[in-house]
């Protein structure tokens, strides 16, 4: 019996030394960089745990904030049109609590400007950012259990081993370039690629009026229809827009904040008009409370790229109803850049009423 426990004490103590031996690792290597910042660091595309890490480790003055649609940005492109130092912080189906609160670290760590690309299912009702099972707040905020969370996770033990295994110089070469194929997050060597697409992308493959098209075809089908207006609830979407847009921007009146309505190909309007015209109703609804609540703050500056109908209509820049390609985007910095389709405070509605003009008048032909 003796020497069973005693067998059970080294097996105890023997689990004790491999779980601190991991922590240790974790916090020396520090893939995260979210103790301190590294040069030899390596990047992963899993955003929501990142992007705490590129808030404590990198220096900017501008955070870049949106959902699939402003992804594929990347910062060097970000910080040569708008000319600013920026931290690309997009989230690939964020809701506005997500976004809200990580925009929030950001001007805590420093940003005096915000990028903020909305649409309208941001403000879908979801779970309170407290209680966000995709986004942990702790690991944000640097508390005990977020330290704790991070230190004693067997992921980023794995990272770590992996990290420290890749700065040995016989190895750096071989592992750097097998990084992206091996069952590791953090392969990017420069924060630059995170979510970008690659510089050889084919990009008339993957965004092409028939992809477009039958993309369309699929969400107005009668069986999947119903799902144009899931989630949208226009009390609770306002209630949001109020809560994480508002007040975020109310309680930080010297951060200047561009925030712009993406361009949508006409098609997910017309999905919506000929599918299911209440949701269009809520999204015209909402997003004129939005046009004219933000036009009245004076830090504010709103840009609606709805409308306009040479890019939104050349279904040959969409890879869906909604995703544009990078050509859009580089178009969307230079019009960031000239404010040229910068909403007038005395006309908030403008360019929402010709996008309603437009959706009304458009046939497929």
């Amino acid at each position: 019996m003796r020497g069973t426990f005693s067998h059970l004490k080294r097996l105890l103590l023997a689990s004790v030394a491999c779980v601190l031996g991991a922590a240790v690792l974790t916090y020396a290597v520090d893939p995260l960089q979210l103790f301190r910042s590294s040069k030899q660091a390596f990047y992963s595309d899993d955003t929501r745990v990142q992007n705490a890490g590129l808030i404590r480790s990198q220096s900017f003055d501008t955070a870049f904030m949106g959902t699939s649609l402003a992804i594929h940005f990347r910062q060097s492109d970000i910080d040569r049109v708008l000319g600013v130092h920026s931290l690309k912080l997009a989230m690939t189906g964020s809701n506005s609590r997500q976004q809200s609160f990580v925009l929030e670290q950001a001007i805590e760590r420093g940003a005096r400007r915000v990028i903020w690309e909305v649409d309208d299912f941001i403000f879908v009702d979801a779970a309170d950012i407290e209680a966000d099972p995709y986004l942990s707040v702790d690991l944000y905020r640097r508390t005990a259990k977020g330290i704790a969370s991070y230190l004693f996770s067997a992921a980023m033990a794995k990272e770590s081993l992996f990290a420290l295994l890749r700065s040995t110089p016989p190895l750096r070469e071989l592992l750097t370039r097998a990084a992206p194929y091996l069952p590791v997050k953090f392969a990017l060597a420069n924060a630059d690629d995170i979510y970008a697409l690659p510089r050889d992308f084919d990009i008339t493959r993957n965004y092409n009026t028939e992809q477009a098209l039958a993309s369309f075809a699929y969400i107005t089908a009668p069986s999947r229809s119903r799902f144009l207006g899931e989630g949208y609830d226009r009390d609770a979407m306002i209630g949001h827009f109020e809560q994480d847009a508002v007040g975020l921007i109310t309680r930080h009146p010297d951060v200047t904040f561009d925030i712009y309505f993406p361009p949508y190909s006409i098609l997910q309007f017309v999905a919506m008009r000929d599918a299911s015209p209440e949701t269009l109703k809520i999204v015209m609804d909402l997003t004129a409370r939005i046009a004219r609540r933000l036009t009245r703050l004076p830090n504010v500056r709103l840009h609606d790229f709805r409308a306009i109908k040479a890019v939104t209509h050349d279904l040959s820049n969409y890879g869906d109803v909604i995703h544009h390609s990078p050509v859009v985007d580089a178009k969307v910095l230079q019009w960031l850049r000239s404010g040229e389709y910068r909403v007038d405070p005395n006309e908030p509605l403008a360019s929402l009423n010709e996008l309603k003009a437009q959706v009304a008048a458009y046939r497929l032909k």
